[in-house]
């Protein structure tokens, strides 16, 4: 049950643009997430939670996704209904490092949910990090540090054993299937056969 909902949750960049997100769905994956385990913890982690058009449309602009395909992502019209941004509130701590596993942690566990909630979604670490603190008015103590894409997925994508050149590369082949070469378990494993 676990490896099936891993193999539904891909780094989607394409969407459903007519199925709304709702709050209360986006409520859902942090309730799922404030349940995983935190530094020393601190559960320092908060989340701005955006499904409103006005608000998605301010942030994906301050996203930049994929940047190994040779055409931008999203395409026109198949736009992320929904955003979760992750912040650290260092009213409760200001070692911004200490906490980024959490970030990980939390990210990958409202992902998993979201794929049972037959949605997907994508983690964003390149934004922009001052213009996203404006747009979205958060006080000082609060620094974004991933954006997470959710939507009702709208894009095929295929798992792959990496080439015999080695190359990890990501790519869209001619009917724009997204294939993602994954290393071996054999190659993942230090110490024997």
């Amino acid at each position: 049950m676990l490896k099936d909902l891993l193999l539904k949750n891909r780094s989607y960049r394409g969407y459903v643009e007519t199925r709304a997100v709702t709050r209360e769905e986006l409520i859902d994956l942090v309730e799922h997430a404030r349940l995983t385990p935190s530094s020393v913890n601190k559960q320092a982690l908060k989340y701005y939670l955006a499904c409103e058009r006005e608000k998605t449309n301010q942030i994906q602009p301050l996203t930049a996704w994929a940047k190994a395909l040779k055409k931008e992502v999203p395409y026109e019209g198949h736009c992320p209904r929904a955003f979760i941004v992750i912040c650290q509130d260092t009213a409760i701590s200001t070692a911004l490092e200490a906490y980024q596993k959490d970030v990980g942690i939390v990210a990958q566990t409202m992902l998993l949910r979201a794929a049972e909630l037959g949605l997907g979604g994508c983690m964003i670490g390149s934004f922009q990090k001052n213009a996203l603190h404006e747009v979205l008015k958060l006080s000082e103590n609060l620094v974004p540090l991933l954006v997470v894409a959710i939507g009702k997925p709208d894009e095929t994508i295929v798992l792959e054993d990496v080439n015999v050149q080695g190359d990890t590369t990501y790519y869209r082949d001619a009917q724009d299937v997204h294939h993602v070469p994954k290393r071996t378990t054999r190659e993942l494993i230090i110490n024997g056969e």
